[in-house]
This record gives C-alpha cells, sequence and structure tokens, in this order.
C-alpha cells in the first residue's frame, strides 16, 4: 500500500461512518450494563435482583435466530440495511426514555419488560450494522474501520457510564434517561444520511438465509473443531465478563460515590481498553493471532486478581483507578486477539449470520452465567467471588492447545484476518 493510498483509506466518508455506527451500536449496551444497575441499586433493589437482569440480556445471546429474517426481507423505506436500522434505532430512542417515568420499588418487572425490549432492538441493530459495515469497507479498509468501530463502541459507553451517573447526583432519573435517550439521534442522523452500502440481491427464501451459513461452517471446519471453536468462543472471556459483571454496585459497596465512578472507575476503564487494543493489533502483525491469543488471554487472566485486591482496600480511589487500568488493558489486549480470531472462523459470503452465531455465543456468559453473580457475591463476598473468576477463566486458555496450538502460527493480522468484525466485552 502505497503512502497516497494509506491517507486515502484512513481520511474518508467511510471510516467517518464507521464511528457513528461504533457510537449508536454500543451505546444501549452500556444502557443495560452501567446505567440500569447503577439506577437500581442506587434505589435500593438488592443485588440478586440486579444480577438476574443479566438474563434480560438474551437477545444478545440469541438474535442469530432472526438474523437470517432481516436478511431476507426488506422494509417498505430505505432499503435492506437503512430501513431496518431506522426502525431499531427509533424504537429504542422511545424505549429508553421513558425508563425513568417507573418506580424500580414498584414496577420492576415493568423496568425488566423495557430492559428486555432495548436488548432486543439492540441486538437487532447491531445485527445490521454489523451487515452494513462489511459491504461499506473495501478489503483493504477492513481492518481499520474495524478497529475505529469497536472504538467508537467503547467511547459511547461514556454516555451512560459516566455522564449519566454525574447527572444522576444532580437532576431527577426521568431527567437523565430522556438525555441519555436522546444520544440515539446521532444513529437515526447517520441513518437518514448515509446510502445503501450494497445492492445486492437477498437470499430467495427464509430457508436459504437460514440453513446455508451453518452448513457452511460445519462443511469448513468438521462437526468436532466447530464445536470446539464455540466452546472456546464461549469460554476464553467468562473470566473477566463475570468480574465486571456487577462493576458499579461494586464500586457503591466499596463507598464510592456516583461522581466518583463516573470520573475515575469508567474513564479508568474504557482508555487502558481502546490502547490495549490498538496495541493488540499492532502486537499480532509481529506475533501472530495464535501467540496472542495466549499471550493476551493470560494478562487478562492475571490483572483480575488486582480486583481482589481493591476489594480489600475499600474506597481507595488510587488503587480504583490503578487496578481498573490494569484489568481493562488486559480486556483491550485479550479482545483484539478474539475479534482477529472471530474473523478467522467467518466466511465472507455468510458473515452476517455467521457473525450473529459467533457473537451470540461470546454473548452467552454476559447473559446467563452474569445472572449468577449476584447470588454467588451474596454467599461468598467479593474478594472470594473474584478469586473464582481467576479460576473459571482458565478452561478457556486451555482449549487453546485444540484451537489456536502456539506453533501453529498462520500469519500476521491481514486482508484475510481483518475481515470481519468485532466483539464488545
Amino acid at each position: 500500500m502505497t503512502q497516497s493510498t494509506f491517507w486515502q483509506s484512513v481520511f474518508n466518508r467511510r471510516m467517518l461512518i464507521c464511528i457513528f455506527t461504533g457510537f449508536t451500536s454500543g451505546l444501549p449496551l452500556y444502557i443495560l450494563i452501567s446505567l440500569i444497575p447503577a439506577w437500581l441499586r442506587k434505589e435500593g433493589v438488592d443485588l440478586a435482583t440486579i444480577g438476574l437482569f443479566a438474563i434480560i440480556q438474551f437477545p444478545y445471546t440469541w438474535k442469530f435466530v432472526w438474523s437470517p429474517f432481516m436478511d431476507r426481507f426488506v422494509p417498505p423505506f430505505l432499503g435492506r440495511r437503512r430501513g431496518w436500522l431506522l426502525l431499531t434505532q427509533v424504537a429504542l430512542l422511545i424505549i429508553i426514555t421513558v425508563f425513568g417515568m417507573f418506580d424500580p420499588q414498584q414496577s420492576i418487572w415493568v423496568i425488566a419488560g423495557l430492559s428486555a425490549a432495548v436488548a432486543f432492538f439492540s441486538a437487532s441493530q447491531d445485527i445490521v450494522v454489523d451487515a452494513y459495515r462489511r459491504e461499506l469497507l473495501p478489503d483493504h479498509e477492513l481492518g481499520l474501520g474495524n478497529s475505529i468501530h469497536i472504538n467508537a463502541y467503547r467511547i459511547s459507553g461514556l454516555i451512560p457510564g459516566s455522564l449519566s451517573l454525574i447527572l444522576a447526583d444532580h437532576l431527577p432519573w426521568d431527567t437523565v434517561f430522556q438525555i441519555t435517550g436522546l444520544f440515539m439521534l446521532v444513529g437515526i442522523g447517520m441513518t437518514l444520511a448515509i446510502k445503501e452500502a450494497s445492492l445486492s440481491v437477498p437470499p430467495r427464501t427464509l430457508k436459504a438465509a437460514i440453513v446455508e451459513p451453518f452448513r457452511e461452517f460445519i462443511g469448513r471446519k468438521g462437526i468436532a473443531s466447530a464445536l470446539l471453536i464455540l466452546a472456546f468462543m464461549f469460554l476464553y472471556k467468562i473470566g473477566d465478563n463475570m468480574a465486571t459483571a456487577l462493576a458499579t454496585p461494586f464500586y457503591l459497596d466499596m463507598g464510592f460515590s456516583m461522581t466518583e465512578i463516573g470520573l475515575i472507575a469508567k474513564n479508568a476503564a474504557l482508555w487502558p481498553m481502546i490502547i490495549g487494543g490498538m496495541l493488540g493489533g499492532l502486537l499480532m502483525v509481529k506475533i501472530g493471532i495464535n501467540r496472542a491469543l495466549w499471550l493476551f488471554g493470560v494478562v487478562q487472566l492475571v490483572t483480575i486478581l488486582g480486583f481482589v485486591v481493591l476489594s480489600t482496600m475499600g474506597n481507595d480511589k488510587v488503587a480504583l483507578a490503578i487496578v481498573l487500568s490494569l484489568e481493562y488493558l488486559g480486556v483491550g489486549l485479550g479482545t483484539a486477539a478474539f475479534t482477529a480470531f472471530i474473523a478467522r472462523s467467518t466466511h465472507p459470503k455468510y458473515t452476517a449470520t455467521q457473525f450473529a452465531l459467533f457473537t451470540a455465543f461470546t454473548a452467552i456468559p454476559r447473559t446467563f452465567v452474569n445472572a449468577s453473580v449476584g447470588f454467588i457475591v451474596d454467599a461468598i463476598g467479593w474478594t472470594n467471588f473474584f478469586i473464582f473468576c481467576t479460576v473459571i477463566a482458565v478452561p478457556g486458555m486451555l482449549l487453546l492447545f485444540k484451537v489456536a496450538p502456539w506453533n501453529e502460527n498462520p500469519g500476521a493480522l491481514g486482508a484475510e484476518d481483518a475481515d470481519a468484525k468485532q466483539v464488545v466485552d
């Protein structure tokens, strides 16, 4: 790639679109995992109930079920991708803004229903965003475009995870949710401004849209290998997913105020995670995907122990910043390698449904396993819980012997490996 081609790939309209797709895709998820738990805990809801709210995120796990439907059918306006985007984004804006109208102590089931609706429309938006971005980017821009999308996805967490928490110390909750929901206008504006990236013909039948992606993956890998890959996707990040599942309630229990969480915890987590992701991508050029999975996996496992230290120190702002910086540096590194592995496991012809399937498996720990976190913490305490999270991360590392052996290194992260996609923790 010449220098002029490089700069053309960096500064173009496609990269700007990737910023907007990342932001609008990440915002609803971070509302569910950051803002809702903080709101419920502040209003006196117990940890076990808050932990059960993780089950509400099941659409992220099962979105592959209806992804063929969104690939097969075209809305009567704006086209196949933009039409579905507008429908999901308008629904999200409306639902998010009405959360604060309800009292968690009196209407917990209503709030649970609204949260499930946010998860459904958010997961549906992700299906379309992933497909649109794959159609938008030429092969030599896939790596850069997906990296920009991932970072924008994470930066969107500053809205519900930082700004909204700070506002909650000064404004009523209904106003906080209204302000937060209005940020979905970013995505709606993008959808109205862009054009369809591809005019390709949808699958002729719903059956074809469902069957072929699965048949290709199993045929290419074999049943045994395919099952091992899916098991690895489930287990590789389960430890750090569980460790951060009730992060905000943990900070509150350690005595930190909402403003301290907004200013220290969220920023100390976000920027090291972004740096880790960028650094991980650069290192993979030298060491390849398999070895990156090993090295970065060890880092993300060891840094969970920082929460053990923090749980014994209590309200220490410096310790909070240091522990979170190290933990999320490991998260960023691990996600960079995991993203490359996901990309290598997909087939470009079936990216939408296969990617929905793979990301669904990575969301299972965050959804069903994390639902038990509140009960575990109540039973054994925060310190023992974080030790448990470290131990449970080991099986995913052991599967690397089968799915990504150290000496079986297929080379650097190039156009083939950067192909498709991204994972968000």
